[in-house]
């Protein structure tokens, strides 16, 4: 072979081996980059053609897609229904869109991940059309049911997780809507449903469990209130504080009261006492005597402030700047502008259940294959540990005595397993409407869960309560996981 030739040779043989690397990078690890990058609609459009993964739940796919009858494309249909709206989303090509895990575990279900790359050479050496792969849930279908037939249509939002390992046992949003009436291929009807879905004043497209406008969590904020004050190590449980019926907040002559209007027990009752009663004026007074810094410290320990995807991406909840006094004592009973989500007061009953320790949660328990083997599976994440261990058992104590104690604003969650509960009435300064709170778990050596349920007041209903309203949907929550083990 003459130098001329031998040189063609070279040129052509490394042209050939840039155009192989090239395709490889582009197929198996640029795509899952390309296909997430907003920008290309091409994703969604080329979707319509592609066996798209199911989502799967307790063994049952709760959404997946099926072949259109005499063409190439797929419809992707919910069976699920409203039940998981909040959590699936919806996938429409019609509509060049999608949202919830459909948008957060596209590459997934697109057949684009990295742990697919086994059925991707697979379906390449076969000559097979590309298949999605499908993502296995963490979610309990009886507790996603039980918090979508207590809430009953009302607005508000429910969130149960394992405060041992953080996987998400349910997540609802209320009202909900059917993610079928946008996935159906008439565009013109997905068009219409979605344009009434987004004016419909209830706003069903919101998830109100991990984002929307987020809450004031009002005294279920006092968790936090009451971790910092133990944490301070100024306070025990028996601390006796001070409770008058109302208090002048410093530098106004704003009235902070109690929500009975009256002192506090004696007046000067010991912490867990004030607690359990949900006092006002003891709380305010402790959060100015702790001051800004070290509550602040103790929210964002919580999770206050971060960013989170799990991989839905939660919207973080806020702990207000530049407080003075007065402010101060507002943020320690949940008001002024601290801002919440369920997630977010989840968490903190979570932390709160599993000895101080705040796992990370996570909706996706495993990532399956075409044939529905397992590829990847999540293991439990710690994200931190907000309060020390006695300070947990001490809060589980107190909270123990809301629900058991007969001044108690829990009682409504009591049943024959002991239960430790906090609730919460916020008022959101719109028309007297208040936002109804309760986070609870079993009190138990080993609980198997945590919930944070939050229920809006409306127009026939403005004034809700914490006990009244948002109890008994926690409590029927907790009894599915007891009946279901």
């Amino acid at each position: 072979m003459n130098a001329q030739i031998r040189k063609i040779y070279i040129v052509v043989f490394l042209m050939v081996i840039s155009l192989a690397m090239a395709a490889t990078y582009i197929q198996f690890f640029a795509a899952p980059t390309l296909n997430a990058d907003e920008r290309n609609a091409r994703t969604i459009l080329h979707a319509a053609e592609r066996d798209r993964g199911p989502i799967i739940v307790s063994g049952t796919a709760i959404a997946q897609s099926i072949s259109i009858p005499d063409s190439l494309r797929y419809e992707r249909t919910y069976p699920g229904k409203e039940t998981y709206a909040s959590v699936t989303g919806w996938f429409s090509s019609s509509l060049r869109s999608s949202t919830g895990l459909e948008a957060a575990a596209e590459n997934v279900l697109e057949g684009d991940a990295p742990s697919l790359w086994a059925q991707r050479i697979q379906n390449l050496l076969t000559g097979k059309e590309r298949q999605g792969g499908g993502i296995v849930l963490t979610i309990n279908p009886a507790v996603q049911q039980a918090a979508e037939q207590a809430i009953g249509g009302r607005k508000g939002a429910a969130v149960a997780l394992n405060p041992h390992t953080g996987a998400v046992l349910a997540l609802y949003s209320s009202p909900s809507y059917d993610p079928n009436t946008l996935a159906q291929s008439d565009s013109t009807a997905a068009l219409e449903t979605y344009q009434n879905l987004e004016q419909d004043p209830s706003r069903p497209l919101i998830n109100r469990a991990v984002a929307g406008d987020r809450y004031p969590p009002g005294s279920v904020f006092k968790l936090i209130t009451a971790a910092a004050m133990l944490e301070s190590g100024e306070y025990t449980p028996d601390t006796q504080v001070e409770g008058p019926a109302s208090i002048t907040l410093p530098g106004t002559e704003t009235q902070l009261p109690n929500i009975t209007r009256l002192p506090c027990g004696n007046g000067e009752p010991p912490l867990k006492e004030a607690f359990a009663r949900s006092c006002n004026t003891s709380f305010a007074l402790a959060a100015i005597d702790i001051g800004e810094e070290h509550m602040r410290e103790r929210a964002e320990a919580f999770g206050f402030g971060q960013s989170l995807d799990i991989p839905l991406p939660v919207t973080p909840s806020v702990f207000p700047d530049s407080l003075n006094d007065a402010r101060m004592g507002l943020v320690g009973v949940g008001q002024d502008d601290v801002a919440v989500t369920p997630m977010q007061m989840a968490m903190v009953g979570a932390a709160i259940a599993n000895d101080g320790v705040l796992m990370k949660p996570y909706l996706i328990e495993s990532v399956v294959n075409a044939d529905l083997e397992p590829q990847q599976t999540t293991s439990a994440q710690q994200l931190g540990v907000p309060i020390q261990e006695k300070t947990a058992a001490q809060l589980r104590e107190m909270m123990t005595d809301v629900v058991s104690q007969p001044y108690g604003t829990g009682r409504s969650v009591a049943m024959s397993t002991p239960v430790a509960a906090k609730t919460g009435t916020a008022e959101t300064g719109t028309q007297g409407r208040t936002v109804a709170w309760m986070v609870a778990f079993p009190a138990t050596d080993d609980p198997q869960v945590a919930v944070a349920v939050a229920i809006e007041g409306d127009d026939l209903n403005p004034y809700v309560s914490g006990g009244a309203d948002a109890g008994p949907v926690a409590r029927a929550m907790i009894e599915a996981v007891l009946s279901n083990g």
